[in-house]
């Protein structure tokens, strides 16, 4: 098992699948880690995927028609075999080739897309997934290290700014465009990179959840490299 850094014991790590989804959140610890090597050739995947978006949805019959060296197949069937266990739970996974995410520019001094901190929210109880098998790969935060931040008041003044209604509608206004789901790191945090090749599940916001959800943010695409991400 790899040895991965376990920020105010954040992150618990598992050795198989089992253990990974039956594993519960508990206290500060709202990560989960499936620790693995994986074999192949990942990158020979993404050099024969095309794509003539920023991000594009990779389906098994596109994964199937490549035509693969020996590394390369050994990649394809890890893949393959992680959507299909996925799915078989019931989830509903995907794969994306990313090359950028959009940037948010509808409020500018307060961008609301996925490379800012954020968590995830859903009004039934679910999980997020997500492993990063090629390029660069998510960050996540100890929730002690970042502050939400409509709390901050320079930050939650503007945002009044934007708002013509009334004081009561306000904290509805802030749940309609997301902001309340973002957060600002503290000067002294310690952003913990998710390793390639493993399969994480993140806690979110919803109403049965015992734990606080997981900050997280992807991070900024190196120049002319592609990313190969599962998420559901």
């Amino acid at each position: 098992m790899k040895n991965i850094p376990h920020k105010e014991n954040q992150i618990h790590c598992v050795s198989n699948f089992e253990d990974f989804i039956s594993a519960s959140f508990h206290k500060k610890m709202n990560a989960i880690c499936w620790s693995r090597e994986l074999v192949g050739d990942f990158s020979e995947i993404v050099s024969q995927l095309e794509s003539n978006e920023n991000i594009v949805e990779i389906l098994p019959n596109d994964l199937l028609a490549l035509q693969l060296s020996e590394q390369g197949q050994l990649a394809r069937n890890i893949l393959l075999e992680d959507l299909k266990t996925l799915k078989d739970l019931g989830t509903s996974p995907t794969l994306n080739l990313i090359e950028f995410y959009d940037r948010d520019d509808s409020y500018p001094p307060f961008p609301t897309d996925v490379y800012s901190f954020h968590v995830d929210r859903s009004p039934v109880p679910v999980d997020t997934i997500l492993c990063t098998y090629y390029g660069a790969s998510s960050e996540i935060v100890p929730n002690s290290q970042a502050v939400q931040k409509i709390q901050i008041p320079e930050i939650r003044e503007e945002l009044k700014k934007l708002h013509d209604e009334s004081e009561e509608d306000f904290e509805t206004f802030l749940s309609d465009n997301f902001f309340d789901l973002h957060y600002q790191e503290t000067p002294e945090s310690q952003p913990i990179k998710l390793e390639l090749g493993n399969l994480y599940r993140l806690a979110i916001d919803h109403p049965e959840s015992k734990v606080l959800p997981c900050v997280h943010r992807a991070p900024k695409e190196k120049n002319g490299e592609k990313r190969l991400l599962l998420i559901c």
